[in-house]
């Protein structure tokens, strides 16, 4: 994600909290908000230290940041999203946090994928 794409005040977290709705799984809570005139998506983690220790956030915030980079392309123009990892995430791999993450957000409807689209 570059700079521009990511969420980082906590202003803009609250205002996504309080203004967005939220979708979740066992494994993560997504909110998202509209912003209309927003020419790009930005994208906020969080993983609270009740996940793990410092190693473990961090593997689960990389885990997410490249599983979002594989889905990029395909995600609606001009949202603000923030991705709140739960406990179950410090015990899965790659690919079982890809899954997960794709299903939230699929679920949450930030995703225009066609039919043919297999991720």
């Amino acid at each position: 994600m570059k700079k521009i794409q990511r969420l980082k005040k906590n202003e803009d977290f609250q205002k996504v909290f309080k203004q967005g709705r939220s979708t979740a799984n066992r494994q993560f809570v997504a909110y998202v908000l509209m912003q209309s005139g927003q020419p790009y998506n930005r994208i906020g983690l969080s993983v609270s230290k009740k996940v793990g220790n410092a190693v473990t956030r961090n593997r689960i915030k990389r885990y997410i940041k490249e599983a979002i980079r594989g889905v990029e392309n395909h995600f609606i123009t001009g949202i603000d999203c923030v991705i709140i990892a739960r406990k179950p995430t410090a015990d899965m791999d790659f690919k079982q946090t890809s899954k997960s993450l794709y299903h939230v957000l699929k679920k949450s409807g930030v995703l225009s994928l066609a039919k043919d689209d297999r991720l």
